[in-house]
């Protein structure tokens, strides 16, 4: 496998939790070491904390960001979908997950932040995930998601998820669970993405990831989130250190707009002038990571119909057809497949199922969340 130009930066970040104490830097992104011990949560109780299903003790030292947690992102463990949903399996589970991140994967400790077993337990999987989640602020850097680790929360999900759902008993803990890290965080529903908005994988799953909208809307209702706070849309915020579809999608847009990038996926450093030069064109402010935010997103994104063609269009099509519209080709020209396509995903979320391209129905295929969804 190649390793991205900033694939070193990202290990050196997993490595800020080995050893004696130490402080690593990596983009915007401190992390600083300390004791690795983990209690019961007495204000939430039912989170089976490590000790309680019997982790082992970490490789080193774990590590807390020195970032403001601004997401939530879900996975599914490409486990097999079990039928015991006893505790006594999700502790199992925890513990072979636990092996497989430490002895396989190399980590220093298990990858995500908390694991929802099917039966609808809720286990910390990282240490001191718990007690970062009670004081609601610089939480564990993990190692669930390239690039994203010490900026969001991450929740595996027992099974795999590609055309079953989740049972009825994972969804509700999930819900559960997302209410208590977005409560304490400062987060909202609109806050919650999945794995492949960030990095390029088939986690959450085609199926998992289509009940997106319902499970935020169930956060939102939990929490008591009056609908006028919904924002019209919440893009995916991309930056250096991250890489995948979504990347690739921002590259076909700039290149449409008159830059010269691979469309690779990967955001590297010869992204990060062209992102701050669109920004300053645009009145956009610019951060030191050139970060792809709102802002940036729709300055770029431009209406299409069916009578588009060109680069946006190949950039809409590449990631309808990863989202599991195998149907659609990557061709430039807004065919009847892609249109098909845009309408099952503005069905999805809500929004009037015209086969138009707004940045409404763009925001929601990259990976954001539109007001609409939530409003049904």
């Amino acid at each position: 496998m190649a390793i991205h130009e900033h694939e070193v930066d990202r290990r050196t970040l997993f490595r800020a939790g080995l050893g004696t104490a130490v402080a690593a830097v990596v983009g915007t992104e401190l992390a600083f070491a300390g004791p690795a011990d983990a209690a019961p949560s007495p204000e939430f109780p039912w989170i089976i904390d490590c000790d309680s299903w019997g982790a082992r003790p970490p490789a080193g030292t774990i590590a807390i960001t020195g970032n403001t947690t601004n997401k939530v992102i879900l996975h599914h463990m490409a486990f097999p979908n079990v039928t015991d949903y006893s505790r006594d399996h999700a502790v199992q589970l925890a513990k072979d997950c636990q092996n497989l991140h430490m002895d396989t994967n190399g980590w220093a400790d298990t990858g995500q932040h908390f694991t929802v077993s099917r039966g609808g337990y809720v286990l910390e999987g990282r240490h001191r995930s718990l007690e970062t989640l009670d004081a609601g602020e610089h939480q564990v850097v993990a190692a669930h998601c390239p690039g994203e680790n010490g900026n969001a929360i991450g929740i595996e999900n027992e099974g795999t998820y590609i055309t079953e759902t989740p049972p009825r008993a994972l969804l509700d803990s999930l819900v559960e669970l997302c209410v208590a890290v977005c409560g304490k965080f400062g987060l909202k529903a609109w806050d919650i993405f999945g794995h492949w908005d960030f990095y390029t994988t088939d986690c959450p799953g085609i199926a998992f990831y289509a009940q997106f909208p319902v499970v935020r809307s169930r956060v939102l209702a939990a929490m008591g989130t009056p609908r006028a706070d919904i924002p019209a849309r919440r893009w995916p915020d991309i930056w250096r250190f991250v890489d995948g579809p979504v990347v690739e999608v921002a590259q076909y847009l700039l290149n449409n707009a008159g830059y010269d990038l691979a469309t690779d996926g990967v955001f590297g450093t010869d992204m990060n002038p062209l992102v701050a030069d669109l920004q300053t064109r645009n009145g956009i402010p610019v951060t030191p990571d050139a970060t792809f935010d709102s802002a940036t997103w729709e300055a770029l994104a431009p209406a299409l119909d069916k009578n588009a063609t060109g680069l946006p269009v190949s950039a809409l099509q590449f990631m309808l057809a990863r989202k599991g519209h195998s149907e659609v080709a990557v061709t430039g020209t807004f065919d009847h497949a892609t249109k098909k396509a845009v309408q099952d995903m503005q069905r999805l979320h809500g929004l009037t199922p015209d086969g138009k391209v707004d940045l409404s129905t763009w925001c929601a295929v990259v990976g954001g969340s539109v007001r609409e969804a939530y409003c049904r």
